[in-house]
């Protein structure tokens, strides 16, 4: 795996996962690079604060690099990554009893926004935020792996354990209770 940054994005995980498992370490740094932003976010989502997020995602990777002889590649890196993850969080997690959905974080502004803009994209995001807050834990958890992490019925359920058919029960009462709530706000 020579050449430029440019090229990075053309090999996938698999290979990079073999080429690492081989004795190529350094390359752990391109996927690092891939998924250190989503890690950090599900880290957010749980513990709330930045340095928390921090120590979370530096220890998923630890973990991850530690286990990666053991990815078969049966699913995509990206879900065993997760997985890893979403079960640190929660073994982290379990003293607190609580999950932030990473809907609920800030909505960046757009620099062509005009104030009034600015300001309707603040309330909405508040409305959305209010709403997500509500939700039962499960079904936060549920919409975020589904709409940010962009993840499939079959992936989460290997992430969190959950039936598909619970999990498309909880995607399906969740995207109801939000409209119901959204609605009534406009």
């Amino acid at each position: 795996m020579s050449g430029g940054a440019g090229d990075e994005a053309e090999y996938s995980d698999q290979l990079i996962v073999e080429q690492i498992v081989e004795g190529q370490k350094d390359l752990f740094r391109l996927l690092l690079r891939r998924y250190e932003r989503q890690v950090y976010g599900m880290g957010k989502s749980f513990f709330r604060n930045d340095e928390d997020a921090s120590d979370f995602t530096q220890e998923v990777f630890i973990k991850v690099f530690r286990n990666l002889s053991h990815f078969e590649g049966r699913s995509r890196f990206s879900t065993w990554l997760y997985k890893i993850a979403y079960n640190t969080a929660i073994n982290g997690i379990n003293r607190r009893k609580e999950y932030l959905s990473l809907a609920e974080g800030d909505i960046e502004a757009s620099s062509d926004d005009t104030p009034e803009r600015a300001l309707m994209r603040t309330a909405a995001s508040r409305a959305v935020q209010d709403a997500l807050a509500e939700l039962p834990d499960r079904y936060r958890i549920c919409i975020d792996l589904c709409f940010f992490y962009d993840c499939s019925y079959q992936e989460i359920e290997v992430i969190t354990g959950f039936p598909v058919n619970t999990i498309k029960s909880h995607v399906f009462r969740a995207k109801k209770i939000l409209r119901e709530k959204l609605r009534a706000i406009v």
